[in-house]
């Protein structure tokens, strides 16, 4: 498997190289973003890891251009952001995943393993389940036409359930990708999930009892 770790923390990026290497990954660095995004189109690559801040062109600016060029990737995020937006941000612009540093290597490598799970081909630009659609460049959600007005957590939570349609989403999962983690109670999962049904419906979402969440694809 065939990585781009884009970081412009030097030290980190040549850890990460010799981390991934030794799991088993062929690794390529960049340490901007402009570099990075030209190595992205150019080579096929397994997975990404590409920090937010970077210089000459951003993390965000990096993705945005790689899904306008149709190159479907997998990204996932690094951040030493921690605001209330920049999870559903990452998101919203194309990226997979979201790790907020520091973070615990093993971490970063199941992330990793878990994306290059996932069935290969190019995500759909629009999401639809139902009469429901989310647009996440726009960061609009629809339903049976009228427009839904959702926070930017909820919508980051609604565009991971609605990527991952037809499949029982744990809570557990959904706090670590929508919330990182961030030692978050498990209860803010059941809690937004309530604030989702009472703006789209009791049906929108189904509760698979022990296992976790449900929307259909």
């Amino acid at each position: 498997m065939r990585v781009l770790v884009v970081d412009d923390e030097r030290g980190l990026t040549r850890a990460l190289q010799r981390g991934l290497t030794a799991e088993g990954f062929a690794v390529d660095v960049a340490y901007d973003g402009e570099t990075g995004l030209e190595l992205a189109t150019d080579t096929d690559y397994d997975a990404i890891v590409l920090d937010v801040m970077l210089p000459r062109r951003n993390g965000y600016d990096v993705v945005t251009a790689l899904r306008e060029r149709d190159v479907w990737t997998p990204v996932l995020m690094l951040s030493a952001k921690d605001g209330e937006h920049d999870v559903a941000d990452g998101l919203d612009v194309g990226a997979d995943d979201y790790l907020t540093k520091p973070f615990a290597f093993v971490v970063l490598v199941a992330r990793l393993r878990a994306l290059l799970r996932r069935p290969a081909g190019a995500r759909p630009a629009v999401l639809t389940t139902g009469d429901i659609v989310l647009d996440p460049s726009a960061r609009t959600v629809t339903q049976a036409g009228w427009l839904v007005e959702l926070t930017s957590r909820e919508l980051a939570l609604l565009e991971y359930l609605m990527r991952h349609a037809d499949r029982v989403v744990g809570k557990v999962e959904l706090r670590d990708h929508v919330w990182d983690g961030a030692g978050e109670d498990l209860n803010v999962v059941e809690v937004y999930v309530g604030y989702l049904r009472r703006k789209l419906g009791r049906t929108a979402i189904t509760t698979v009892r022990g296992a976790g969440y449900r929307v259909a694809g």
